[in-house]
């Protein structure tokens, strides 16, 4: 198989989807891998790493013309849309369901569509989400601390507080691998760090974990508010596999808050959680409504590309080699986990959370393998 690693052209996006590890053990099986010119620069990798490797370097228009198969990072934008062939496997993360244009585009070319972030296990675990939701879990409390200084527009607020001083408030809604990473993250500065979930067996484990470092509620409409009130950074953690995030916080809650917290919303890939929430780039991150700051940044881990990238690939990889070596259709027919990221296929949407966000028809992926 002819396999294609286009540059990321999104804003402010420096991961690349394969390091030269990955080229090896592709070439090795006998497959043709395509480089764009200078794919993995911003994540420290050179085009004579991966030429060391045995790939090809190529112009972006040779990568999409050539490749059976894209394995990308993000999504595909409006400029790609062109560069994609009828029949061609897309292998990255899509975030279809809060994206009409982009699935409409993806339908319109007939793409074979497998996104990261719903490939999913058995145990219902997420294993290509993981890497990069620790990631941003992790950097969400240093981007929030960053837009707590007076300077940023925030409260003035030090996390850890000092001797003689309160520390500040931290809410975590939601406490999985976003949430998880964040309060671990988030005591280990010395916060006060309350998180809420609707999962008590998950509230339980985490509460056996850090014991009497975090505070945990059931989420709910009225433990959320009273949460937000005294909140000083908060940090939106919910996620349903392949749907839009639920809309937890509203304008009005945000009126109850403190003027100058701030709201990290790490759902935003997914339409974010707050009523007020709307895509960011890392070159202009932040926006106030309500006199709440908030950072809505859609690729959160693309600013720390080299660990990104790497942390990505050691997930990504193994099932880019199995689509290679079997073809989609053998590779999706012997991997339950894998069919679950079969998003759309040859005009048809096959992943239920997607049809029922967008109000489409969903078709079985089993027809198309």
């Amino acid at each position: 198989m002819i396999i294609g690693i286009p540059k990321e052209i999104k804003t402010d996006e420096y991961r690349v989807s394969m390091t030269p590890a990955g080229v090896h053990d592709l070439i090795a099986n006998g497959h043709k891998v395509l480089v764009e010119n200078l794919a993995g620069d911003g994540s420290g990798i050179s085009d004579q790493d991966y030429l060391d490797q045995g790939a090809e370097i190529v112009s972006q228009q040779d990568v999409f013309g050539q490749a059976e198969m894209i394995v990308k990072v993000k999504e595909p934008i409006a400029a790609e849309y062109p560069l994609l062939r009828e029949g061609q496997i897309l292998y990255t993360y899509l975030h279809l369901a809060p994206a009409p244009e982009l699935t409409q585009a993806l339908l319109d070319r007939k793409i074979i569509g497998i996104a990261y972030e719903t490939v999913q296990l058995a145990d219902k675990s997420l294993p290509l989400l993981i890497p990069m939701s620790e990631v941003a879990g992790r950097m969400s409390i240093h981007e929030g601390s960053k837009y707590l200084e007076r300077e940023n527009g925030g409260r003035g607020i030090l996390l850890g507080g000092v001797p003689g001083v309160d520390p500040g408030h931290v809410v975590i809604v939601g406490g999985g691998i976003v949430g998880a990473n964040a309060a671990k993250m988030a005591i280990g500065t010395g916060a006060s760090v309350t998180l809420l979930d609707v999962n008590l067996p998950r509230l339980r484990y985490l509460d056996d974990i850090h014991g009497s470092r975090l505070k945990t509620l059931m989420s709910n409409k009225f433990n959320l508010i009273e949460s937000l009130r005294t909140a000083d950074l908060v940090i939106g953690a919910v996620l349903i596999p392949g749907a839009r995030a639920p809309r937890l916080i509203t304008r009005d809650m945000l009126k109850e808050m403190q003027p100058g917290s701030v709201i990290v919303d790490v759902g935003i890939d997914q339409g974010g959680m707050l009523e007020t929430s709307r895509p960011t780039t890392h070159s202009d991150p932040i926006f106030e409504e309500e006199g709440v700051v908030h950072y809505c940044v859609a690729n959160m881990p693309g600013a720390l590309a080299r660990t990104s990238t790497f942390a990505l690939t050691n997930a990504t990889f193994p099932y880019a080699l199995k689509l290679a070596n079997e073809g989609y259709k053998k590779a999706l027919s012997n991997d339950p986990a894998l069919r679950g990221g079969l998003n759309v296929c040859l005009g048809s949407i096959t992943h239920p959370a997607v049809a029922t966000a967008l109000d489409k028809e969903f078709v079985e992926p089993k027809k198309f393998l």
